[in-house]
C-alpha cells in the first residue's frame, strides 16, 4: 500500500509539474468560469487546503486527472498538492487492496461490495474536513470577542 501511495502521489505530482508548465492557458481557455471559482476558494481556505485535498482525494466528487490539472492553475501549491496526494490516496487504495483480496476469494457477486469499506472511506472523508472546519469556527469566536 505504501508503494502504491508513493506511485500514485509521484505520478500526481508529475501531472502537476507539467500542468503547471503546459497546460495553464489550456485550462483557463476551457474552464475560465471554474477556475476563476475555484481560485477565489483556494485563497479563502488557504489555511486548510491540505485537508481539502485529503477530502477530494478521498472522495469521487472530481476526477483526480482534473484535480492533478487544476491544482497549480488555480493556486494550490506544490507541497500541500503532493502531502495531501499521499495521504489521501492510502484510504481509498486500502479499499481497493482489500476489494481485490475479495474478489479473489469470492464465491458470489453480492461479496463484492462492502458497506463496511464504503463507510469507513465516508468517515475518512468527513475526518479530513474536520481540522478546517473547527479552525474556521474557533477564528468566527475570535472575531466575534474581538468585535
Amino acid at each position: 500500500m505504501e508503494t502504491s501511495s508513493s506511485r500514485n502521489a509521484l505520478g500526481a505530482t508529475l501531472c502537476y509539474l507539467l500542468s503547471n508548465i503546459l497546460g495553464r492557458r489550456l485550462i483557463r481557455h476551457f474552464w475560465p468560469k471554474k477556475t476563476s471559482e475555484w481560485s477565489k476558494h483556494v485563497e479563502e481556505y488557504r489555511e486548510s487546503l491540505f485537508n481539502y485535498m485529503l477530502f477530494l482525494r478521498m472522495t469521487p466528487i472530481l476526477p483526480n486527472w482534473f484535480i492533478n490539472l487544476a491544482s497549480p492553475v488555480i493556486g494550490v501549491p506544490l507541497h500541500t498538492f503532493a502531502l495531501g496526494t499521499f495521504c489521501g490516496v492510502a484510504p481509498p487504495s486500502v479499499i481497493a487492496i482489500q476489494a481485490g483480496k475479495t474478489l479473489q476469494k469470492m464465491s458470489s457477486s453480492s461479496e463484492a461490495f462492502s458497506w463496511t469499506s464504503m463507510g469507513i472511506l465516508f468517515i475518512c472523508a468527513c475526518a479530513s474536513l474536520l481540522p478546517g472546519l473547527l479552525k474556521n469556527k474557533f477564528k468566527a469566536k475570535q472575531q466575534k470577542k474581538v468585535a
